[in-house]
């Protein structure tokens, strides 16, 4: 089974409805079931993006950008989400995001002129993956990969700061 980059976009009362379940709960149950469309598996696209940034030089903002909008930020109260419920134990627990962090990330991604950062991809499929990290099984365009996940993302952040909600990040 691949790993894959999972954000949930929940409120705080959310967060504290499991926090509670799991204090409650003998095995520690959060009761953890975002709504299907407060969830987003960007597979390993957003980790190829980092990684041709880091390989480009791309400004190192971005990449922290990035970076932080996948892994979440260290501390939050969270601790309860380290649950099978949840993921799958392979890596990191899962992190969360507060309303503040998540409308900067929202801010700063909306920012990002991909197209310019993307313009000296390269234009061959095994190049490309390479580059990003992909391997040589990549199947389709690299350039459209990314961009589709990067779209996807900076959306899901952008509907998480309208909403004012935390976004919870993990690997599963």
């Amino acid at each position: 089974m691949a790993l894959t980059q999972q954000f949930a976009r929940v409120t705080n009362e959310y967060l504290d409805t499991c926090r509670t379940s799991a204090l409650d709960s003998s095995g520690g149950s959060p009761g953890w079931d975002p709504p299907d469309g407060d969830l987003l598996d960007t597979g390993w696209a957003l980790w190829g993006l980092i990684r041709y940034c880091r390989s480009t030089g791309a400004d190192p903002q971005l990449t922290a950008l990035l970076d932080r909008a996948v892994s979440g930020d260290p501390g939050g109260d969270v601790g309860f989400l380290d649950h099978d419920e949840v993921y799958d134990g392979f890596g990191d627990p899962p992190r969360l995001l507060a309303p503040t962090a998540v409308a900067d990330i929202a801010a700063a991604l909306d920012r990002v002129r991909l197209g310019d950062l993307l313009a000296d991809l390269p234009a061959s499929t095994e190049v490309a993956a390479a580059v990003c990290g992909f391997g040589a099984g990549f199947d389709g365009d690299v350039r459209e990969h990314l961009t589709e996940h990067f779209v996807a993302v900076r959306e899901f952040y952008r509907a998480a700061a309208r909403h004012t909600q935390c976004v919870v990040t993990w690997v599963d």
